[in-house]
């Protein structure tokens, strides 16, 4: 893509800063882009498996701001009041226009606390319609001049005992064809990815879909917000309706964000906001087999309108 202005009525970063926002500050009103999705899902019904789904997606996303302080009361500490914004996540196929994911939730800014002894954190709370409900915390918040460093995230299942972070690789990766196969010969869905990405190099790496979208582009400023659910063992993590702990459990959230202000070759700045998920489906193993972790991958790039 070129640093040439969207046609769409883009918007620039607020002339008044939001300090109590925090790193969440430019992120109130609506978003809208394109990305791309993979998920391997049980497919029992075909009595296979499973089935490897690809998807270019449309998205819709809108934060509003909550009215107001959020007072935490202390016992142990001081009173703490939280600000925040809540959101409606809509993601249709590029192709087809069906819906394909709708969440609900609110992101919170919270200041640095004495009791537990904390530094300042931003919290992502989700409930999906599949019957989850999340709650992750930032592990990494950052500001930083220039364009966003992104790394590649492997979507192939592994075995690892432990799940390891979002861009640390598994050591324990799966190469078996019965499983991998999908992920070597399929092509990548047409119409809302950026043009000549590499279909197997993509499909291992989602992340080559944002490196692609921002080329050429002059990013001025990135504001960098990664979340999970193993952020606090104990404290956060994902809750699911029993159908989805026994057929596709999922296991872990991680995610990055980039807020970026782009300045083109012609007009004024504005606000583009990326990212990479990564949720981990564990399907039932099969008898003497180890549990399999299977990557559910969603990346996208929106502008703010």
């Amino acid at each position: 893509m070129t640093s040439i202005r969207p046609t769409s009525r883009a918007s620039a970063p607020f002339a008044l800063d939001h300090p109590k926002l925090g790193p969440l500050r430019e992120l109130p009103g609506t978003w809208i882009g394109t990305g791309f999705n993979l998920i391997a899902r049980p497919d029992f019904q075909n009595q296979k498996p499973f089935f490897l789904e690809i998807n270019g997606t449309l998205e819709d996303l809108t934060f509003e701001l909550i009215g107001g302080a959020i007072p935490n009361r202390g016992s142990e500490q001081i009173d703490v009041n939280l600000h925040g914004l809540h959101y409606p996540q809509k993601i249709a196929d590029c192709l087809t226009h069906g819906a394909l994911h709708i969440e609900s939730g609110m992101w919170i800014n919270i200041p640095e606390t004495t009791d537990p002894k904390a530094p300042a954190t931003v919290v992502r709370q989700s409930t999906i319609a599949h019957g989850d409900s999340l709650l992750a915390q930032s592990t990494f918040i950052t500001e930083v001049a220039g364009g966003p460093v992104i790394n590649p995230v492997d979507s192939f299942p592994f075995t690892d005992p432990t799940i390891p972070d979002l861009n640390t690789p598994a050591k324990n990766i799966i190469t078996n064809p019965a499983y991998v196969g999908p992920y070597l010969n399929t092509a990548l869905p047409e119409g809302c990815l950026p043009p000549g990405l590499d279909a197997k190099a993509t499909i291992r790496n989602p992340t080559l879909a944002l490196l692609a979208a921002i080329e050429g582009q002059n990013i001025t400023n990135s504001v960098v917000i990664q979340v999970s659910t193993a952020a606090a063992q104990g404290s956060t993590g994902i809750l699911n309706i029993p159908f989805v702990v026994r057929n596709a459990n999922a296991l872990r959230m991680d995610a990055i964000f980039w807020i970026e202000t782009v300045q083109p070759s012609n007009g004024d700045p504005f606000l583009q906001l990326q990212y990479v998920q990564r949720v981990i489906l564990d399907f039932p193993p099969k008898p003497n087999d180890p549990i399999i972790h299977w990557p559910h991958i969603s990346v996208a790039t929106l502008v703010k309108q």
